[in-house]
């Protein structure tokens, strides 16, 4: 019988061709092939909401192909990804090629032999309700779209676009840095004191408590009163408390994690992770040994895991790392409430495939994604963490001075992995600090008294990592669709990225504050969350599509008649720098893109000329002094893939550039800057053909 299996990429129809017979025939649709006109609503208002589809542009001689490919086989088979995109993607392509088995469709959660060849001897119908989750999320994003996008090309500026939840996070971030502008820092005091026992041995203890109550110092003469009331004073420690600690390791990935993981540890984008993982999950050649599918499906909520995969991920630990390494029982980890439980975690679809094994077969980028979806699903069947941790309270008259101390006492899963944070000021709780033998009643001796000034910081502004774990903890979105919403917020200039944190633009604060002052129901959290709530309902078949789009439309329509008759236009005008266009004479002004700030000729379209905004970092250029240029100073600049880098504000007439920080010392062999590669390491020749060079 023959059969033909479609799928949405290339990628994935070589993978899959390689577990079935010559009676297969695997061909690509890459991607939809229908879908909603772009220069229209496409939406029978009148007619209970019903999408109006139309073949994609440039889709004809790709279902030309299918046609022609599905003429010639006894059975068609639908082998899109398992989940809404991808069910209604099956949906639109058993309509286009008249496919009438009720049995077509077929999913996997990995594409391995043993998954690909049990999927097809089990198809199932296509999921209606998953297609009308997909469908109603679909039109409601474009009711939305494309009747308010309108409204603010007459009452702002043409070209601009709104969005259901692209607006929501772009006032996120808009509030964030508000409440940053509004923060009031707070001075208060610390004061540490440095201790030694009797036989000389240090140790640090910080002031926490006076007579019992928790104390606050609020400024520089509180501090000085402490200490004038501790400087005659007697040291005595009050009381030794010892503890063990445990540390158990983090689930396995889901998209959010995942997406937070490889912003905080390997610097990607959401976009970037998500299309590293589709290449991951797809398949790639490892050599002699085919072409295989490396992790699970990467869109999921879940933290389940197969069983098999747990059995597995014990075997290997217990062979590689020994018993001790492995908990009496497998871990089981609870999934958020509303999560996929069909699906599974992220994970290697098979744990012997290691990182070391078949990283000659990836990229680099390939092969550090991969390593951190195989670590952390490893480490999280691994056994815990164990700490010895140590409370010492040392009284001096009324005070008590607090020191705590821990000491790793067996590791666990952080031999292998330990899951990283959003704000690298913080200390890590896991450094070992050790403290002296100390006994309840012994006495101290003060050596020093360190009184600190600090003031009470505002609340970070988001990172890639810290804006997708809002988005989740709020109900924001779905993870197939944060990369997305980051794309467009960033793309549309909305906002944009200072030193890998987002930031509103004014154009951004002004979109945001016209929809929230005519829209609040639709720019707010809780109201967003819940028609989030809503599309899970439709995908259970617990709702219907048009009554979730009919509740919504009718206010949302009242409120867009009264917004296009009561808002006054908004004038956006660009901030005038004092650079001057050297094509025109112009004043250049400041706009924002993707990647930040730059400078930009007024005169566009009839002067196009833009110019980077300089990051100067304090270091003049040493090639420019020994070349008799003045005024070059090494600033940092951005690649076009959004990559740091360093080079000279005199280029294209100096090319000096370095991937590494540059210092003002110069290499003593050849003249050039030299760098830092490694905070705390010494500098080194960014010439790589220079004896004091890298290479």
């Amino acid at each position: 019988m023959a059969t033909l299996i479609i799928v949405e990429s290339p990628a994935k129809a070589q993978t899959i061709k390689g577990f079935l017979g010559r009676s297969y025939t695997v061909k690509a649709s890459l991607g939809h092939v229908r879908d909603l006109p772009r220069s229209k609503l496409g939406i029978d208002l009148e007619n209970n909401f019903e999408p109006r589809y139309i073949t994609i542009r440039g889709k004809g001689p790709v279902l030309q192909e299918l046609r022609t490919a599905a003429k010639k086989a006894d059975r068609i088979l639908l082998a899109t990804d398992p989940d809404r995109e991808g069910e209604a993607i099956a949906w639109h392509l058993a309509a286009a090629l008249g496919i009438r088995e009720e049995n077509c469709r077929i999913d996997f959660h990995e594409i391995t032999k043993s998954q690909v060849q049990q999927s097809v001897k089990e198809p199932r119908p296509i999921a209606q309700s998953l297609v009308d989750a997909q469908q109603a999320r679909r039109v409601l994003d474009r009711l939305v779209g494309y009747q308010l996008s309108p409204l603010l090309w007459a009452k702002v500026k043409p070209g601009l676009s709104a969005g259901r939840v692209q607006s929501v996070a772009v006032k996120l971030i808009v509030d964030r840095e508000r409440a940053i502008e509004a923060f009031v820092p707070e001075e208060y005091w610390s004061i540490t004191a440095l201790l030694h026992t009797a036989e000389q041995e240090e140790f640090e203890a910080k002031l926490v408590s006076k007579a019992g109550k928790k104390i606050e110092l609020a400024n520089e003469a509180a501090a000085r009163q402490v200490e004038e009331d501790v400087k005659d004073a007697e040291w005595v420690i009050a009381r030794v408390k010892t503890s063990k600690r445990t540390r158990n390791p983090a689930a396995p990935f889901t998209t959010s994690t995942m997406q937070q993981e490889a912003a905080r540890k390997l610097g990607f984008s959401a976009k970037k992770t998500m299309r590293i993982a589709q290449q991951l999950y797809e398949g790639l050649s490892l050599g002699k040994e085919g072409t295989h599918g490396l992790i699970t499906y990467m869109r999921t909520d879940a933290t389940r895991v197969s069983p098999e995969a747990v059995a597995e991920a014990r075997d290997y630990i217990n062979e590689t790392h020994g018993a001790a390494y492995l908990p009496k029982k497998p871990r089981q980890y609870a999934s958020k409430k509303g999560s996929q439980q069909a699906h599974e975690a992220i994970r290697p679809t098979s744990v012997q495939r290691t990182p070391a094994e078949i990283k000659q077969f990836l990229s680099r980028d390939q092969f550090r994604l991969y390593k951190l979806i195989w670590d952390r699903f490893v480490a999280s069947q691994m056994s815990s963490a164990l700490f010895d941790a140590t409370s010492v309270d040392v009284q001096a008259n009324d005070y008590i001075f607090r020191a705590t101390g821990s000491r790793l006492k067996f590791p666990g899963f952080l031999k292998l992995y330990q899951e990283g944070t959003d704000e690298s000021s913080l200390q890590n709780e896991l450094e070992d600090r050790l403290l002296p033998a100390l006994e309840a009643q012994e006495a101290v001796d003060l050596r020093k008294l360190d009184l600190q000034q600090h003031f009470t910081q505002p609340p970070p502004r988001f990172s890639e990592a810290s804006l997708v774990k809002t988005l989740e903890e709020e109900g924001i979105g779905r993870p197939s669709t944060y990369a997305p919403i980051i794309d467009t917020i960033l793309g549309r200039g909305y906002v944009y990225l200072e030193e890998k944190r987002f930031r509103p633009t004014e154009l951004g604060t002004i979109v945001v504050d016209l929809l929230a002052e005519s829209f609040p129901k639709l720019l707010d959290v809780g109201f967003t969350a819940t028609l989030e709530g809503q599309l899970d309902q439709i995908e259970e078949g617990e709702l219907s599509w048009q009554t979730v789009i009919h509740d919504f439309y009718g206010p949302f329509a009242e409120e867009l008649e009264k917004a296009h008759e009561e808002l006054e236009r908004i004038a956006v005008e660009d901030e005038v720098s004092d650079v001057i266009c050297d094509k025109c004479g112009r004043n250049m002004v400041y706009k924002n893109g993707r990647f930040g700030r730059f400078l930009a000729c007024p005169g566009y379209p009839e002067c196009k000329n833009t110019k980077p905004i300089l990051d100067e970092i304090g270091v003049d250029c040493a090639i420019c002094k020994r070349e008799g240029r003045a005024d070059g100073k090494l600033v940092r600049r951005r690649s076009r893939r959004g990559r740091f880098f360093y080079g000279c504000s005199n280029y294209p007439e100096c090319t000096f550039t370095s991937w590494q920080r540059p210092v003002e010392e110069v290499c003593p062999h050849c003249g050039n800057h030299l760098a830092v590669r490694k905070e705390g390491s010494p500098p080194v020749c960014v010439n790589k053909e220079c004896p004091g060079g890298e290479g």
